[in-house]
């Protein structure tokens, strides 16, 4: 089951309106996915040198300020955390590689779920209605969004489990289905040095993403790859710090619907996602195709 949705806008005069108008469209598809809901947003970017880190924390009552002095001691950097519930935004002048290795050190309870310089990731377990409102999702701006609501049927109702799945520099993906090899294509992604964190096949896609773009891949071309690689039946959505893609499979038994309009791309499991947006009535409607890459950037 599950739902999933994308909101690309085009024009920058919107961008103030982007939680506004994209969690409509994450509790429109409760009914695909109560256990859990999760959005990946592209907002503001971190200062010059400085990275983003999307960390989430299982127990309650976490000293998130007091992690961030020591990350700042300990690896000698600036370091500045907002914190959200469980979740926490940290931005450092340090490497994903060198922030995930302190964490495992000094708090191994917290998970580092997504980095970059736009992203900020957000998922929880509970109604998508109940996720928006925890994070005031409806509050952020920014250019784009994705978003999940999971109706686990293949692994535990945890938050580890929930979309997004961000495993790259401001890569992020959720899917709609089931991959057949995803535990043949884990390993192969871990003996190459990428890390994979759950038993969940979405991550693993998204770490097949990550992996063909650090050998070169555009994401283009990292997508038409998977379509060769990864097999199973799904619906992917794709963030990147200044793009959205969607792909499907060779069968496309998931459903998808894409709109465009002059001031935004919109994409959902179910056209009742979409309807509500402004200007929703004069777009351009269709399903894309099995095997096709679409693809938007504001480069």
């Amino acid at each position: 089951m599950c739902g999933i949705v994308g909101l690309f806008l085009k024009r920058k005069a919107l961008e103030p309106e982007l939680g506004r108008l994209f969690s409509p469209m994450l509790v429109a598809m409760t009914e695909r996915g109560p256990d859990s809901a999760g959005v990946a947003v592209y907002r503001r970017p971190a200062a010059d040198g400085t990275l983003k880190f999307s960390l989430f924390c299982a127990e309650a009552g976490i000293d998130w300020s007091e992690l961030a002095s020591a990350l700042a001691a300990g690896l000698d950097c600036r370091a500045e955390i907002a914190a959200r519930g469980r979740h926490a935004i940290l931005c450092a002048e340090e490497s994903a590689e060198a922030v995930r290795a302190w964490l495992g050190r000094h708090y191994p309870l917290v998970r580092l779920v997504g980095y970059g310089e736009r992203i900020e990731l957000f998922k929880e377990m509970g109604l998508p209605h109940d996720v928006v409102a925890r994070f005031a999702l409806r509050d952020m701006g920014g250019t784009h969004a994705i978003g999940h609501t999971r109706m686990a049927t293949e692994s535990a109702v945890t938050t580890e489990h929930s979309h997004p799945f961000a495993t790259g520099l401001d890569l992020c993906l959720v899917h709609n289905g089931s991959l057949s090899n995803h535990n043949r294509l884990r390993a192969w992604l871990r003996r190459r040095g990428v890390a994979i964190e759950t038993d969940n096949d979405t991550e693993v896609a998204a770490g097949y993403l990550a992996y063909r773009l650090a050998q070169g891949s555009g994401l283009d071309g990292a997508l038409e790859a998977a379509i060769a690689d990864l097999d199973g039946f799904y619906t992917f959505a794709v963030g990147t710090k200044d793009g959205f893609a969607v792909l499907r499979d060779a069968i496309a038994c998931k459903p998808a619907v894409l709109a465009e309009t002059d001031d935004w791309v919109a994409m959902a499991s179910e056209y009742r996602a979409i309807a509500g947006l402004p200007g929703a009535e004069g777009a351009a409607i269709w399903e894309p195709a099995p095997e096709t890459v679409y693809h938007w950037s504001r480069t």
